[in-house]
């Protein structure tokens, strides 16, 4: 038996998928697990918005634990938190696995009936 997804995980969820539902956030996600650590003038090289609002969307993409920044000398660099990543995965995984279960239930009752 395939264990639901709780009340509580999904609470958890929600604002790393929030954060990663907007395609400019998603592109400085994938930048960042391609080419790794970044500051904010070359994560704003390949987008088409400000260097403010990049930095708008990083600092969303903290709030939901995705990314951390630190300092390099003057620089304000960008990192990647991939165990949030691996959380995302490990949801889809659960909510893909109740939908195999729900399928062969069904597969199971039609072919019963």
């Amino acid at each position: 038996m395939v264990r639901r997804v709780s009340a509580a995980r999904v609470q958890r969820a929600a604002p790393l998928f929030a954060a990663l539902g907007d395609p400019t956030r998603l592109s400085l996600v994938a930048r960042l697990s391609a080419d790794g650590p970044g500051s904010i003038a070359s994560l704003s090289e390949h987008v088409d918005v400000s260097r403010q609002a990049v930095t708008k969307h990083l600092h969303v993409l903290a709030d939901a634990g995705l990314v951390h920044d630190y300092r390099e000398g003057r620089r304000h660099m960008w990192e990647l938190k991939p165990r949030r990543l691996a959380d995302a995965h490990e949801f889809l995984d659960r909510i893909g696995a109740q939908w195999d279960a729900a399928l062969e239930r069904l597969r199971a009752f039609v072919e019963e009936g």
